[in-house]
């Protein structure tokens, strides 16, 4: 599976950097939230891959949901896409995009790619195994390597979001011995927690399953974990909420390594 989502990624993300290059125009959603040229190529690539090879899987993809094309996944495996995270970063050129594809097993995110085009880096989870890969500049894969989280130390680094920061984030940060914060865009902050560059990235404000789902399944599979305010697994596949729409998710904290037990 994740050998589908790697060709689809690298060539969605191909298509994204034509447009990121080129100049775009920027639409608004229903929800206000901006869309271009670039979001819209890279779903249509990314279903393509998925629909030939797992027809028989469905997918829930941000662009589509967003149009009403919506599949019953109650019950059943799915896929979850984001065709291009972090948008508003893609707007303003900082080069912290990223292409999400995730697998969805009885809530659980099991498999996983985040694909940085821009940067040049990508990384995947399967099987309790993660790992970073380097991207040529022809989207090949130059490089793998297995990636894990570190142990928890005593004073955490934090990431936060660059965008969507908030007052409970700031008291979060002062309540749990943070000695430092880094700001950064899209589901890269999973990443960065997966391959033992942070510890802790709490999320106080709104997000969708497509935004979290790939990263997620990196980070689980290097050993961390995100979890809700009440200390349960953050699950996929939430439909019918009373609170909120389908597939929003709750406030949660992403964390890496457990803390270490040596002095």
């Amino acid at each position: 599976m994740l050998a589908t989502f790697e060709k689809a990624a690298l060539e969605a993300g191909k298509a994204i950097l034509e447009v990121y290059r080129a100049g775009y125009a920027v639409a608004l959603k229903q929800d206000m939230s901006p869309v271009t040229i670039a979001d819209e190529r890279a779903e249509h690539i990314i279903l393509e891959h998925l629909t030939r090879d797992f027809p028989n899987i469905p997918a829930i993809a941000e662009e589509s949901v967003a149009a009403g094309k919506i599949p019953d996944i109650r019950g059943r495996a799915f896929f979850l896409v984001d065709p291009l995270d972090g948008t508003r970063e893609f707007i303003e050129h900082r080069d912290e995009f990223t292409v999400n594809i995730a697998y969805i097993q009885n809530g659980v995110p099991v498999a996983g790619i985040v694909f940085a085009p821009a940067l040049g880096i990508a990384f995947t989870g399967e099987n309790g195994k993660a790992r970073k890969l380097a991207i040529t500049d022809h989207f090949t894969i130059a490089d793998r390597s297995v990636i894990a989280v570190r142990p928890r130390p005593e004073h955490l680094l934090a990431l936060a979001s660059r965008c969507h920061s908030s007052s409970k984030t700031d008291s979060f940060l002062a309540e749990n011995a943070v000695s430092a914060c880094t700001s950064i865009g899209s589901s890269l902050k999973f990443c960065l927690l997966a391959e033992g560059k942070a510890d802790v990235y709490p999320r106080f404000t709104r997000t969708m399953e497509w935004d979290t789902a790939a990263g997620d399944a990196v980070l689980r599979a290097a050993g961390g974990s995100t979890l809700t305010l009440d200390g349960r697994p953050l699950f996929y596949g939430k439909t019918d909420q009373s609170e909120d729409s389908d597939f929003a998710n709750p406030n949660f904290i992403c964390w890496g390594g457990e803390k270490s037990l040596v002095a």
